[in-house]
């Protein structure tokens, strides 16, 4: 991945450092002509320009590219994850499913490193690319296939204890920002104000998919064994984790409920990895008197496990997302996403993550700041 772009003005000049690296296969897309290259890399960068992108023509396009950013490359687990304990176990007056899954996590913290490196970090500091691509909405019966050849980018993201965390999305030219300073969290695209989550902070997806091991043994520390199953050839233990129903209430609003919200985790049985993560949920939108289900299953696939200081982490892996919409005056539709992810840097215990680095943007804090005052 390229961290540096070129300086436009004056070829003798220094190189700038960019804020979000550029995977190297957007160079090998735009020929040896180094004139096409600085233009496009001068699009890239500019992100600002999105909306004067928004012309008739392109706001297809446009909205197809926030829906890759925000369901595919920002989603967030329904559940706070406390990354400042380490994981403690009471067996008393538990399930058999139960102490199981305690014993499997068990065996995952020592696969990927052991509790005393786990307990050691207190912040990380990550950069990738990604490829994303995305079907048509189809009816329920059909199937559903890719189009084109997808878009490709980069992304880097912080995180430091307990509930802070920062990512910065880039595709083709769009962007998304989202963060947890602590106490809310929010998501940002480059044209749009920034919006707040409801309920309590919460941690991003992403950092489930092999990344931080600490959320993963946290997360499924609740969780129960329901059973085995076959993946890429390896023998895994699912264990299954469901959404309180105070939870959900929490995060819905008069208009929109959470139905369910489900994970489960696939943990190797001969090196104790997690080899796939899945959550699903369904949603109730309602809108002149009339109820539109929509349901969101995701699944990712996670490879190229490589220790880190000590510590085992993931480097690539795929998440597909399908997505269904059904109900009265909503004919059944479903779509299909996918992105493909590899990871260039991790880097954990970082110095120089202040506060400062997780504040949410102008915009949410004035409304943050008004909210205290009338209240």
């Amino acid at each position: 991945m390229r961290k540096l772009c070129p300086n436009f003005d004056r070829e003798d000049g220094l190189e700038t450092v960019l804020e979000v690296p550029i995977p190297d296969e957007f160079f090998a897309s735009t020929g040896t002509n180094s004139a096409i290259i600085c233009q496009n890399m001068h699009k890239w960068i500019k992100n600002h320009s999105m909306a004067k992108l928004a012309t008739q023509t392109n706001v297809g396009r446009n909205a197809e590219l926030h829906l890759l950013l925000n369901v595919v490359g920002s989603p967030l687990i329904p559940l706070q994850v406390q990354l400042d304990h380490p994981v403690r176990y009471t067996l008393k007056d538990c399930s058999i499913e139960a102490s199981t899954a305690k014993y499997i996590v068990q065996q995952y913290i020592a696969a990927v490193g052991g509790q005393q490196a786990l307990s050691a970090v207190h912040s990380m500091a990550v950069m990738g690319e990604v490829k994303m691509s995305a079907s048509e909405f189809r009816p329920g019966d059909e199937s559903v296939r890719m189009k084109g050849g997808g878009e490709i980018g980069g992304f880097v993201l912080w995180q430091k204890n307990p509930n802070l965390w920062y990512l910065e999305l880039v595709v083709s030219g769009f962007k998304v920002s989202a963060g947890s300073d602590g106490k809310v969290t929010w998501r940002q695209l480059a044209t749009q104000q920034s919006h707040a989550t409801k309920g309590p902070p919460r941690p991003l997806r992403r950092f489930l998919q092999g990344l931080d091991p600490r959320a993963t043994a946290n997360l499924f520390s609740d969780a129960v064994c329901i059973g085995e199953k076959t993946i890429k050839n390896e023998d895994c233990f699912i264990l299954k984790l469901d959404v309180s129903p105070t939870t959900l209430k929490a995060r819905s609003s008069n208009n929109f409920e959470i139905i369910h919200h489900t994970i489960w985790g696939y943990f190797s049985q001969r090196s104790g990895l997690l080899i796939q993560f899945e959550d699903s949920h369904l949603v109730r939108m309602s809108a002149r008197g009339e109820d539109i289900f929509w349901e969101t299953s995701m699944e990712s696939i996670i490879d190229d496990y490589r220790y880190v200081d000590a510590i085992n982490v993931a480097h690539s892996g795929t998440t597909t997302v399908t997505l269904f919409r059904y109900g009265a005056g909503s004919a059944n539709h479903k779509r299909r996403m996918e992105e493909t992810w590899k990871i260039e840097e991790v880097d954990f215990n970082v110095w120089g993550l202040s506060m400062d680095s997780f504040l949410p943007p102008a915009d949410l804090k004035r409304e943050q700041d008004n909210e205290q005052v009338i209240g």
